[in-house]
């Protein structure tokens, strides 16, 4: 159906009141405004907004920009009590009518472009599977002379003595236990039923859920989609967990580590490049896989560590990226090894031929990541980019001299944001992203860098306070 004729039906069927509108700003954010159905008309469809409010957007003294929605992804908004219609939009510049080179979903948009120009694919899929952890109750405090925070979630191991009004049931998950339980220990079978059937609404589709490995950490899968829609879908799907979570008096959040001594939440993202109905990372290579594909790989290695800028944005990535969680630290690729950083998925089908990069994590700007590894993939296609050969051993377990020729992900936020300054040619191939970008991206996120750095950690007080 013709996108604008579908909307209007939307809005007859549903008696829809209000439209909002949303973009995602450069950290990942969502950002939404809301108009009353009655005054959109082609006009409305085209004004401008405020983003100079947008950390690392426009300066305060230029220019508002122009929205301008993209109709097909237009979806009723299922927690609303007034129907509202939820449509995600492109951001342009108001004088040159060009797309903002600041906009993720632009550079996500021109990151499909150039595969097609390439000749090397007219078709990106990818799929990700973001883990979140659910707790009960949360508490944090950033002032200079009290700073600290506590969690807590009926299920956490702390728990198994705790009065409760209604009796303690002692069904608890331990430490690293959780994976793929089952109620009563598993506390949010029905949660995240409620969770996959509102992402289902806003037209998601959900294979599967499951408790994660740590207590009061979820997942749920979704269908892969193309480059661009599936960064869309992982907003949504945010969007869903966290409002879900919400209206049972719980709280979700994709922080990569908020407890030491647990795993972490990832963000696996799987990716496979078509031409036209011709999967083309199938071959008779190592694993099933083509010789493009091994090249594919052999460029998300090398430009892994300025990747990681955009997969791993935060000072908390870096606390999951250790050893011992499943995180993946060395960057090697195996078909057997989950301790690979780039895992190749069982699947005899050549059209389920792909490849799993392991080390993002949710706290990522999905549009940013995903056009990230794809030109780095890109690069090593295009480069012919030899990843080596694969290690199907446990990285964890190798002898340390074996260890040692292996490279590894960025130890922090800061490595990660000089490597980016000095590994950008592959992002700037074709416009994709730009100098302007990067640069104010590293500045915005170097200052993130600053605030940490500059906080003392209240573990430092049990380390030094005595000294």
């Amino acid at each position: 159906m013709d996108p604008l004729k579908r909307l209007l039906k939307l809005i007859k069927d549903n008696d829809v009141q209000e439209i909002y509108f949303r973009v995602t700003d450069m950290d990942g954010n969502v950002k939404h405004m809301t108009h009353d159905v009655k005054v959109i008309d082609s006009d409305a469809m085209t004004e401008g907004f405020d983003g100079s409010s947008f950390p690392g957007w426009k300066e305060i003294n230029e220019s508002d920009m122009v929205l301008i929605p993209d109709l097909t992804t237009a979806q009723m908004d299922p927690f609303l009590s007034v129907p509202t219609l939820t449509i995600i939009c492109n951001v342009f510049e108001p004088v040159t009518g060009e797309r903002y080179n600041r906009d993720p979903r632009g550079i996500a948009e021109r990151a499909e472009t150039y595969s097609r120009s390439t000749g090397i694919a007219d078709t990106v899929y990818v799929g990700a599977e973001p883990e979140f952890f659910v707790f009960d109750d949360v508490k944090y405090q950033t002032d200079p002379y009290n700073t600290g925070f506590k969690l807590d979630s009926v299920e956490l191991p702390i728990n198994g003595d705790k009065s409760y009004e209604e009796g303690n049931l002692g069904h608890r998950i331990q430490t690293k236990a959780g994976y793929m339980s089952t109620p009563p220990q598993d506390s949010g079978q029905e949660m995240r039923s409620d969770m996959s059937a509102h992402i289902r609404a806003m037209g998601v589709t959900v294979e599967k859920h499951h408790h994660e490995v740590a207590p009061a950490q979820h997942e749920i899968s979704t269908k892969f989609n193309t480059l661009v829609r599936s960064a869309d879908e992982v907003q949504i799907f945010k969007y869903c967990v966290r409002n879900v979570a919400d209206r049972y008096g719980k709280t979700a959040t994709f922080m990569p580590k908020p407890v030491i001594g647990v795993n972490g939440s990832g963000m696996h993202v799987h990716m496979s490049l078509w031409n036209g109905d011709k999967p083309t990372f199938a071959g008779d290579e190592y694993a099933g896989l083509s010789e493009s594909c091994l090249y594919y790989i052999g460029g998300i290695i090398k430009h892994a560590k300025a990747i990681n800028a955009f997969t791993n944005p935060s000072t908390n990535s870096y606390k999951r990226l250790v050893p011992g969680y499943e995180a993946p630290v060395l960057l090697a690729y195996s078909a057997r090894n989950r301790s690979a950083a780039c895992r190749i998925p069982f699947g005899s089908n050549p059209k389920a031929k792909r490849v799993e990069v392991r080390f993002p994590d949710p706290a990522a700007n999905p549009y940013l990541a995903f056009a990230a590894i794809q030109m780095a993939g890109l690069d090593g296609i295009l480069n012919k980019i030899d990843p080596g050969p694969a290690i199907d051993k446990d990285l964890y377990e190798l002898p340390q001299c074996e260890k040692a020729k292996i490279p590894t992900v960025c130890g922090s936020l800061s490595e990660a944001l000089e490597s980016l300054s000095n590994d950008r040619a592959f992002l700037t191939a074709g416009g994709v992203f730009d100098d302007d970008f990067i640069d104010n991206y590293i500045k915005m996120k170097m200052d993130e860098v600053t605030l940490l750095e500059t906080t003392p950690n209240p573990v430092e007080f049990q380390m030094y306070y005595s000294v």
